[in-house]
């Protein structure tokens, strides 16, 4: 829904945009300024916010993904450590199976909530251009 609003209010803001500079190549004297300034300016600060969640977004993840990592890590020593003790060979092949079935687990666990992460940085990425994108059709719908 919102990439096919942010689509539409784009080409809505692009037609009127252009149309207005049409004009104003026929009538120098008549240019909207204020309108031609916004074009740069509302794009470099819904870049710069869009840029900005996305840093941060990406921060978040990567610390959650280090801290899984040395948790995983922690779990394969603890899990060597009971196959290099275990009494039998059938109590090592135990304790292998116990951390594999455990580590898919936690693999699927943390794919998932990694996805999960990824959409919501997603979001956030295109919520500065949507708002900005959406603002300026309702705006200009309304004409100079």
């Amino acid at each position: 829904m919102v990439g096919a609003e942010l689509l539409a209010a784009s080409a809505e803001v692009i037609a009127a945009r252009t149309t207005r500079m049409a004009l104003d190549m026929a009538n120098p004297k008549g240019q909207d300024l204020v309108e031609l300034s916004l074009m740069g300016t509302e794009k470099a600060e819904a870049a710069a916010a869009s840029a900005a969640a996305l840093a941060a977004s990406a921060g978040a993840i990567g610390q959650r993904l280090g801290q899984a990592a040395l948790d995983e890590g922690s779990k394969a020593l603890d899990a060597a450590e009971a196959m290099m003790t275990a009494g039998d060979p059938a109590a090592a092949a135990e304790a292998q199976l116990r951390y594999m079935v455990g580590w898919w687990g936690r693999a699927a666990g943390q794919a998932l909530a990694l996805n999960a992460a990824l959409m919501k940085a997603q979001a956030e990425a295109v919520a500065p251009i949507h708002k900005t994108a959406t603002a300026n059709a309702r705006r200009l719908r309304k004409g100079p």
